[in-house]
């Protein structure tokens, strides 16, 4: 990150209001007004948020699903703890925190599956539209493992040139696909959501709760 950078982000609007309301990230409001419009998160909504770090949208699920809702976090990286979510430290791609995922959720399975994974950027748009790209992916085959029939799915992603192909690839499984900049993305940012809504799941491709022994 530049000086320059560090300078005009502290002073984004977005990012002061986070500040003065207790956000963890500016972040937070993309969140909010991609729920609002297209009615993602919902009271007593199971969720799980990949890839959460530092907790914006974290905050964002347990305030829209209440308390009768379930919101799990994971990241490689340690989260503050945040009260009214579970947060899993380790790679959703590793079976084991998978099933802990599952075993966190009431019915094991998501009503919402929410990414805003970003890859470190290199300066070289080409390796961080591809980086974005496998990331986006990731999330994606993980959402179809674990979203209830009806799901929703929400992933930020950079557009490229293997943004149209992607985006078919969301579009298959949900009855609603569509991609949405947010007022609260930078203007000059390249990143876009994709917005997946009523999800229709292949019977092969899902994460099971463990059996339990039987007395």
């Amino acid at each position: 990150m530049t000086r320059r950078w560090v300078r005009e982000h502290k002073q984004d609007p977005y990012y002061k209001k986070a500040k003065s309301q207790g956000y963890r990230s500016r972040a937070t409001y993309k969140l909010f007004q991609i729920s609002q419009r297209f009615g993602i998160l919902k009271p007593g909504h199971s969720v799980v948020d990949l890839g959460c770090a530092p907790g914006g949208w974290l905050q964002v699920a347990v305030e829209l699903t209440g308390p009768r809702g379930t919101v799990v976090g994971v990241d490689l990286d340690r989260v503050k703890p945040l009260e009214g979510a579970i947060i899993i430290k380790g790679d959703m791609r590793e079976e084991a925190i998978a099933r802990k995922v599952v075993e966190a959720l009431p019915t094991g399975r998501a009503d919402v599956v929410l990414s805003d994974m970003s890859p470190n950027i290199s300066g070289n748009y080409n390796i961080d539209h591809a980086k974005s790209i496998e990331l986006s992916e990731t999330a994606f085959d993980f959402a179809c493992k674990i979203l209830r029939p009806g799901g929703s799915f929400v992933v930020k992603i950079f557009v490229g040139d293997m943004f149209k192909a992607f985006l078919r690839e969301v579009s298959r499984p949900f009855a609603f696909c569509k991609a949405h900049h947010p007022k609260a993305s930078r203007s000059s940012s390249s990143e876009t959501y994709i917005i997946g809504k009523n999800f229709r799941p292949a019977p092969t491709r899902r994460f099971e709760r463990p059996e339990q022994p039987k007395e």
